[in-house]
């Protein structure tokens, strides 16, 4: 379906393809809207209901339209469409981060001394099926609730050493500008807060949305930063692109945040397509985060050993700003796990292993 009248084949025209309202009111999310799109094999299309159950299905047709029916291993179909696999799962974790109990108001994480993450909203282009935000499927009301949000903001203006904030999801970008607007202005307001994030998957699933126009009123806040998720070159289309650009000219610096998952990343040659795309695209490659133990994603987790492998092939090869940090993210927070290039030490000497696998030798360099 990658072609450029990717509007036609769901019927409408292009005009309407590239609102991002109708996008949302024209999820695929029924079996039928699935396998009119060809995004279902046998076993998925067998299994649909009982996956529905466990984690709800949604796809934006724009994000559907990147998949390549004729590639039954495709990057996006892996990350969106349901699988038999997710209902078997024995290291499954409701919440593997244990957000709950680093929530003092509800909707809001305060992990890190000077930060919280403030889950805002519910709704999200597309339900990944590696989502560790999963158990929030069955809650309601939470999608820009005004009294969760006085909280929220009551509890960050009463704690100084807050000075920054990611507003996630779910994804927060999807409302009305003014309802974003609005939050931006109101955590502006608070004095000790120097930094708002957004995490949003937009430009990934849903690029319509990131018009020049939120932007444009994003940047009366600055500084405004927004970390998005592309996990596969695939998905750095040319609407893709469109909406980072939009973000970047109005001041906004991005970051890509992946998660390794076996068949959409997990080789050197695919993370450093995305790498050097992102790049291109002038945004960085923050960080690579190995797969949580979410429930219903056994067949999508990669081992560090792999994981390491891969990060380790990469150094040398792409630029050190194109490298993503790799870590394992914990309770407690974030955990670097790099390739160990020591190989001990000589005397005073310190003994390396170079980038081509040879022994390097940094004199007096140990003590």
């Amino acid at each position: 379906m990658r072609d450029k009248k990717r509007h036609e084949k769901f019927g409408v025209d292009s005009a309407s393809f590239a609102n991002w309202r109708w996008q949302i009111k024209n999820q695929l999310r029924s079996y039928s809207d699935f396998l009119n799109a060809g995004l279902l094999d046998k076993e998925a299309a067998a299994a649909f209901a009982n996956v529905n159950d466990l984690f709800q299905i949604g796809v934006t047709p724009y994000y559907a339209s990147l998949i390549d029916p004729k590639r039954r291993n495709d990057p996006i179909r892996i990350q969106a469409s349901p699988a038999a696999e997710e209902l078997y799962d024995p290291l499954a974790h409701e919440d593997p981060l244990a957000e709950k109990l680093h929530s003092p108001v509800p909707e809001l994480v305060h992990l890190y001394p000077d930060r919280v993450a403030f889950c805002v909203a519910m709704l999200c282009p597309v339900y990944c099926r590696y989502c560790y935000r999963k158990r929030r499927d069955n809650e309601e009301g939470l999608h820009y609730n005004r009294s969760i949000i006085a909280r929220g903001l009551d509890y960050i203006a009463s704690q100084p050493a807050i000075r920054d904030v990611l507003i996630t999801g779910g994804d927060p970008f999807i409302a009305s500008d003014s309802s974003i607007v609005g939050l931006v202005r109101r955590l502006r307001a608070i004095p000790h807060v120097e930094i708002i994030r957004f995490g949003t998957r937009t430009p990934v699933t849903l690029p319509f949305r990131v018009t020049a126009e939120l932007c444009s009123q994003l940047a009366q806040f600055h500084p405004i930063w927004v970390n998005t998720h592309f996990n596969c070159v695939e998905e750095l289309s040319s609407e893709a692109c469109q909406a980072l650009d939009n973000l970047l000219s109005a001041g906004i610096p991005v970051g890509n945040q992946s998660v390794l998952l076996r068949g959409v990343n997990d080789s050197t040659e695919a993370l450093s397509s995305l790498c050097r795309r992102l790049v291109q695209a002038r945004v960085r490659p923050y960080y690579l985060f190995h797969p949580h133990l979410v429930r219903g994603t056994s067949h999508l987790r990669v081992s560090v050993k792999k994981g390491l492998e891969i990060t380790k092939a990469l150094r040398g090869k792409l630029s050190g700003f194109a490298i993503p940090s790799y870590v394992v993210d914990t309770p407690s927070g974030k955990v670097p796990i790099n390739p160990n290039h020591i190989l001990g030490h000589d005397g005073d000497d310190l003994l390396l292993e170079d980038l081509n696998g040879e022994v390097w030798r940094e004199v007096g360099a140990w003590t």
